[in-house]
């Protein structure tokens, strides 16, 4: 019994050491010194989201870059409160999303590729904000390479609560496995809120067309798709000047159904290694979780036990520290006791995500 568990949580912790060695393979990039030539149009869905979305669009306004060279394309999703933009001196665009699909977000991305004036898009989210250099640094990128899709990091607003810290370090590491598996030319991860790619691209890839019945994974699976057919032309721009910041969630419920939403598009995966990557951190997880319930019953000594426990945490805590530290600098809270809630955490959200249902938006998936 403790062979097999000790077997897969060390199989657990090479897989994390080989994504820290990508991790460090991922050269820190933040030139901006190139004079910006790239349009962009800037795609938001948003659903309720009046109270968010005038600092989203407040940020766009004092950014290092030419207003002529962007516009911005919200995306009303059904709203339940009518939103109404003021005067800026870049274009924005209010649209109706067109419902097609099971998933409201991808509904909203091909509703604007309608109208969209560039290009290169970039979608990101209504409770988001940006960094003054953020176009600045992705159009210096493009000019000195040669891509079509561009990965990008999000990171946490964060008040002094145990459930934002939480966030934050769950956040820290899937973008520390996300930077780490570009490292080694295995990318199968990225986040909407920060996602570029040209639109001749998006087509090129017959945009959604496959997964469009899945409610979430409008970047996932693009971006999967985009790596199984064109890997030279899919970058991950690690580069403070490109961080997004977004707002964590306020409540363990809203948190749990979040997970739950991206979780449930593991199955679904095209990149055989982030498939493989789901099940082994899932595995990782439950083997903890069965080990303190074996030590319990005295079915295995707690010596055993706390030395995989042990393992287990210093290999992710050097992933999250390495990935805490681009994202945010800030000093890491909690870390032992989310480490210790994690396995619970995971494994529920998981599990859930196999079997039951989760509420987003006020919708039921």
């Amino acid at each position: 019994m403790i062979f097999v568990l000790s077997f897969i949580i060390i199989l657990y912790c090479s897989a994390i050491i080989f994504l820290i060695y990508g991790f460090n393979k991922v050269n820190t990039i933040d030139y901006i010194s190139l004079k910006p030539k790239k349009k962009f149009s800037i795609i938001v869905p948003f659903r309720n989201e009046t109270e968010n979305l005038p600092i989203l669009l407040d940020g766009l306004s004092k950014l290092n870059y030419p207003m002529e060279l962007f516009e911005v394309i919200l995306v009303d999703d059904e709203s339940e409160e009518r939103f109404q933009v003021s005067d800026f001196r870049f274009q924005v665009s209010i649209i109706k999303n067109i419902r097609v699909s099971n998933s409201p977000k991808k509904d909203a991305i091909v509703t604007a590729m309608q109208i969209v004036k560039t290009n290169w898009i970039i979608t990101t989210d209504a409770d988001c904000t940006v960094n003054k250099n953020w176009l600045l640094t992705l159009d210096n990128y493009i000019q000195l390479h040669d891509v079509s899709m561009i990965a990008g990091a999000v990171t946490y607003d964060c008040d002094d609560s145990f459930l934002h810290h939480f966030q934050q370090l769950d956040l820290a590491s899937l973008q520390g496995a996300t930077i780490g598996s570009f490292g080694i030319k295995k990318g199968f991860m990225c986040n909407g809120a920060n996602f570029a790619y040209t639109k001749s691209f998006f087509q090129e890839l017959n945009g959604f067309n496959g997964n469009d019945e899945i409610a979430s994974g409008d970047d996932v699976f693009l971006l999967q798709k985009a790596i199984a057919q064109f890997p030279e032309k899919v970058h991950y721009l690690k580069s403070e000047n490109n961080i997004v910041i977004t707002k964590p969630l306020n409540d363990w419920k809203s948190l749990f159904y979040q997970r739950v939403r991206w979780a449930s598009k593991t199955s679904s995966y095209q990149s055989t290694f982030g498939k493989g990557l789901g099940i082994l951190v899932f595995a990782g997880n439950l083997c903890l979780i069965l080990g303190i319930s074996f030590c319990i019953f005295g079915l295995v000594s707690f010596s055993n036990i706390f030395l995989l426990l042990i393992l287990k945490f210093s290999v992710d805590a050097i992933l999250i520290y390495k990935a805490n530290h681009f994202l945010n600098k800030s000093k890491m809270r909690y870390l032992v006791l989310s480490n210790l809630l994690y396995p619970f955490f995971s494994t529920g959200v998981a599990l859930h995500s196999l079997f039951g249902k989760y509420e987003w938006k006020g919708r039921k998936f």
